[in-house]
């Protein structure tokens, strides 16, 4: 596995696998890497013949100082557990790299509208600013057939999909699904932020998405989507130090909220962020009704 720092160092890796023929297939990371991270770098080399993985730690998709301040950071095990995951070249840029001149003189920005607004998008205002600029950033160079993102931030994969869509992007989008422990909660890099008895008491994330999944089949096409929030609402009221921002149904393409379950095939996606202690903590499940 190749290193690089800049864009001088990657572009003509880039260019040479292009006059190769190679296809190439991109995870963008913020490193602190974990297996829900190394899942997507093994789909992206089952799918194409290069791989690229970015680690760089976005600082205007943060909304207060102290948490990007405090973000993991462990570059030298994520470059070992990338090259075992069979990543071909890791960049790894400063913030100059992708930001020329810094982040206060940055004039051009991607301001997301729909499936950005609502959820994410009003608990973080400007996160999805930063994480579609971000992107497109490192679309433009390191130029993928393919990017695969984890389904476990399903908001952010529905606005990349309609950043791509929207604004003509030539890359594929291939979505990862989420990753989790034996007991069911969510692989994050801020898990490791929970004390022992947060760990037990972030259990309550799943199960409130075990009830949700149990209302929609119970309520069935045409169900009502308040009924499944109800659901969720009743579970995560049992730990007393879960502090819910929100608990939704919505469609997995607008990621707006729905009040009636499809009554044809249709994707809804089930979404709650959920603070235990200090430590925010986000997941979903996505269903299809037939």
């Amino acid at each position: 596995m190749k290193t690089v720092h800049d864009r001088a160092g990657l572009r003509p890796v880039i260019d040479g696998w292009r006059r190769d023929g190679k296809t190439i297939g991109f995870v963008p990371t913020m490193g602190a890497l974990h297996e829900g991270h190394l899942s997507l770098v093994r789909r992206a080399r089952d799918l194409t013949d290069q791989v690229v993985v970015s680690i760089f730690v976005n600082p205007t998709q943060f909304n207060q100082a102290s948490d990007l301040e405090g973000y993991p950071r462990t570059p030298e095990q994520d470059a070992k557990v990338l090259e075992d995951a069979g990543c071909h070249l890791l960049y790894m840029p400063a913030e100059e790299d992708v930001y020329p001149g810094g982040t206060a003189a940055n004039a051009t920005w991607v301001v997301p509208e729909g499936a950005a607004e609502g959820l994410e998008g009003a608990f973080r205002p400007g996160h999805f600013r930063g994480v579609a600029t971000v992107v497109l950033k490192l679309f433009q160079l390191v130029r993928p057939d393919l990017a695969v993102f984890g389904e476990k931030d399903a908001q952010q994969l529905a606005v990349i999909r309609q950043m791509v869509r929207n604004l003509l992007v030539p890359v594929k989008i291939i979505p990862g699904p989420t990753v989790r422990e034996p007991d069911g909660l969510a692989l994050s890099s801020r898990n490791v932020r929970l004390s022992e008895e947060e760990r037990q008491d972030a259990l309550v994330l799943h199960r409130a998405l075990e009830a949700a999944a149990q209302a929609v089949r119970r309520e069935g096409p045409g169900g009502s989507a308040d009924a499944v929030r109800d659901a969720m609402g009743e579970v995560l009221a049992t730990v007393a130090t879960a502090r819910v921002d929100y608990a939704d149904v919505v469609d997995a393409t607008t990621f707006q909220p729905i009040d009636r379950l499809p009554d044809r095939a249709g994707e809804i996606v089930i979404p709650l962020a959920v603070w235990i202690g200090e430590t925010r903590l986000i997941d979903n499940i996505r269903t299809r009704l037939t």
